[in-house]
């Protein structure tokens, strides 16, 4: 299974970065721009991370089905905000997004994959949004391409945490379950400090 994540997300960046490629030193600028735009907030942060992290601990199909409905969804959510379609309340989208993953996770919460991949892919569409509302005078092309490698390269970190926890650390299975846990409920606390203007 990590084998087909390791393939899934060396297409997204074999996908993307030929056509990054072929576009001018601007275009260079605005993808540096958008690979940082998610590292720079908080709340895109945990809730990247987290939705790796549910992944993993739905498992199956759900390890690659999840963040790949993310990714699709968001970059969905960013070509309709840059077609001009209005979403209401983005921000607030994004951070009831890092709360609900958050409790999810720590409330061991398993959905079946498609509808795991359908909740995710509900919040993904105002990250997407809200990376569109950030495009400023960058290239859309070349921004895009970088939020979407840095989505990718959070989510595989988040995949990767539990099995840092039992093969790296050495913890046992039932250990690396209450680490998780505590972890999403972090996560969703951090998303209602955001929310209330605490973080």
């Amino acid at each position: 299974m990590f084998k087909r994540l390791l393939c899934l997300l060396t297409a997204t960046i074999a996908t993307t970065v030929p056509a990054f490629a072929h576009v001018g030193v601007g275009s260079r600028d605005s993808f540096i721009t958008g690979f940082m735009h998610p590292l720079s907030g908080l709340d895109h942060i945990v809730v990247m991370v987290a939705v790796g992290l549910w992944a993993a601990t739905l498992g199956g199909r759900a390890l690659w089905l999840v963040p790949t409905a993310f990714i699709a969804s968001m970059t969905l959510g960013y070509v309709l905000s840059l077609a001009g379609t209005g979403f209401p309340v983005v921000e607030h989208m994004v951070l009831a997004s890092v709360i609900a993953v958050g409790i999810l996770i720590a409330a061991s919460v398993r959905l079946p994959a498609t509808a795991g991949a359908m909740l995710v892919g509900a919040f993904a569409l105002f990250h997407g949004a809200a990376h569109g509302g950030e495009l400023g005078a960058a290239n859309s092309l070349g921004f895009g391409v970088g939020f979407i490698i840095a989505t990718a390269l959070l989510h595989a970190a988040g995949i990767g945490v539990r099995p840092l926890f039992v093969r790296g650390i050495g913890l046992e299975r039932q250990a690396a379950d209450s680490v998780t846990r505590l972890l999403g409920a972090v996560a969703a606390a951090l998303g209602a400090l955001a929310a209330f203007g605490a973080v």
